[in-house]
């Protein structure tokens, strides 16, 4: 029987072609240390990089003077930029209860550090959805120094209405950074019309690229101090790391072929627009279809203009992991279980006696034909 992947919000599988054609052509031609000689080689490799920085301030909507720094992954740039904050005790920082441990345990190692407040913005619990009376209450009584948000939420497929909440949080001179991870590439942005600092892509995820590369945009409001150092090719005799952006926070080789995969992927010609409409629709009849079965509770924003291809679910009488188990061992069906290192929006579900959610994530080469075999699988094992 074939292997029906449904784990999108982990990773997009499969790539589209171009992906593997490009990483297996560069990998065989061109695979070189960019930026560190003058040889032709070497400059095609630093062409591809900053084609790459291009496309991806292209996507995001941002200014030319945006500064787009790779990492090895979206878990890495948050470390670069919650790293190369100024830290106070006396900071108050706001994060919205969406956020993934990428953010939260790396702001949890420096509250250890410095002592500084960390507040949960405010959470409609009936939909699910941030409250944004009380947000602009919280940031009246507790002014925000930091507010950090996930542009989608990574278990519900909630799209975070980022734009009102950055508004409110520079009125009082906050840094905002938003995790894209599960959105760049599938919702639409423009940071150029927004006040956020920094914004955060994974390039394996709803880009369609491999693992290996993320990073984030930087504005250049904010400077950030860089607390990992090596060479970049550039000014060698120099101890310090150099001073100008990217360059100050990518030391090391880049992954050239890594990078070479995101290319292609944004290059592929996919309609985006499109795409969130389609995963948006099946996200809806799954999850229509999953409320009609007796003993499934959904975890799914009630407007479906809020969300993307992401459903999470619970079977009474089932542990989470034990759902997975079945899907995988009984209908070759695989899905996430668990609590997706998401620590805060689970006490809002009150899904801990499940052992977290089982959750689907929808990707562009999901079929309406492996929905209904979900469908039929869960009717199977929520009938015992």
């Amino acid at each position: 029987m074939e292997e029906i992947y449904l784990d999108n919000a982990a990773t997009t599988f499969p790539k589209p072609e171009c992906v593997y054609q490009a990483m297996d052509e560069i990998a065989r031609t061109g695979a070189v240390n960019a930026g560190r000689g003058s040889y032709v080689l070497a400059r095609n490799a630093s062409g591809l990089i900053e084609d790459t920085r291009k496309q991806i301030k292209e996507l995001a909507g941002a200014d030319d003077v945006a500064e787009v720094v790779f990492t090895a992954s979206a878990t890495f740039a948050c470390n670069l930029i919650l790293g190369g904050l100024e830290w106070k005790q006396t900071d108050v920082v706001y994060v919205s209860p969406f956020e993934h441990n990428a953010m939260m345990r790396v702001l949890h190692y420096y509250q250890k550090q410095y002592g500084f407040k960390i507040i949960e913005l405010a959470l409609d619990q009936n939909k699910l959805e941030m409250d944004l009376p009380q947000i602009k209450f919280q940031f009246t009584r507790e002014h925000p120094t930091v507010v950090i948000l996930s542009h989608v939420s990574n278990v519900t497929g909630y799209i975070l209405p980022i734009d009102e909440i950055t508004e409110y949080a520079k009125k009082y001179g906050a840094v905002v950074a938003v995790d894209g991870s599960q959105a760049l590439g599938l919702v639409p942005v423009k940071l150029k019309d927004n006040g956020i600092d920094f914004y955060v892509f994974a390039g394996h995820k709803t880009l369609y690229g491999p693992f290996g590369v993320g990073g984030f945009i930087s504005k250049g409001n904010i400077t950030l101090k860089p607390f990992l150092a090596g060479g970049t090719g550039s000014d060698s005799l120099n101890p310090d790391m150099p001073g100008q952006m990217p360059g100050m926070l990518e030391p090391g080789s880049q992954n050239i072929v890594a990078i070479a995969g995101l290319h292609a992927a944004l290059a592929d010609g996919c309609d985006r627009k499109t795409e969130l409409t389609r995963e948006r629709e099946l996200a809806e009849h799954l999850s229509r279809h999953l409320e009609e079965i007796d003993g499934v509770f959904i975890y799914f924003p009630k407007d479906k203009e809020k969300c993307t291809g992401i459903v999470s679910f619970s079977i009474d009488g089932y542990r989470a992991d034990e759902v997975g188990m079945l899907l995988d061992e009984d209908y070759h069906i695989a899905v996430r279980t668990g609590y997706q290192c998401a620590p805060l929006i689970h006490k809002y579900l009150k899904d801990e006696k499940y052992g977290g959610v089982v959750r689907v994530g929808i990707g562009r080469f999901t079929k309406k034909s492996e929905l209904a075999a979900l469908i039929n699988a869960i009717k199977e094992i929520a009938e015992g």
